[in-house]
C-alpha cells in the first residue's frame, strides 16, 4: 500500500509520520504539506500515487477535497485530528500516530 501523510508545512507532523511508517508492513510512505510554503507541497501526483491519505486536521482534508476532488476517487482520506503543537519526532506525537494510524493498517 502507498500512504500519504499531510499537514500544513510538512516539517513536523506529516514528516514524523513518514519516518515512523515508511516500510511498516512493506508500505511505501510519503509526506507533504498543503501550504504554499511547505517543505514539500502536495501535488496532484502525490494524490494519484497514494492509496490512502492521512490528514492531520480537517482543514487539510478540506483543501485536498477542494483542489483534487477528481483524483480522490477510490482513495481513503482519513483525518487524524492531531493539532499543530508538536515538534518533529516528538515522543507524544509518535505515540498518537502509532495509536491512530495502525488502526487503519
Amino acid at each position: 500500500m502507498q500512504i500519504l501523510f499531510l499537514c500544513s508545512q510538512n516539517k513536523k507532523r506529516s514528516l514524523t509520520a513518514e519516518k515512523l511508517f515508511d516500510g511498516y508492513h512493506n508500505h511505501r510512505v510519503r509526506s507533504a504539506g498543503t501550504e504554499a510554503n511547505a517543505r514539500i507541497k502536495v501535488t496532484a501526483g502525490h494524490i494519484a500515487w497514494a492509496d490512502m491519505i492521512f490528514c492531520m486536521e480537517q482543514k487539510h482534508a478540506r483543501r485536498i477535497r477542494e483542489k483534487y476532488a477528481d483524483k480522490l476517487q477510490d482513495k481513503k482520506l482519513i483525518c487524524l485530528n492531531i493539532p499543530d503543537k508538536f515538534t518533529f519526532m516528538d515522543e507524544k506525537l509518535q505515540q498518537i500516530l502509532q495509536q491512530k494510524v495502525t488502526a487503519y493498517l
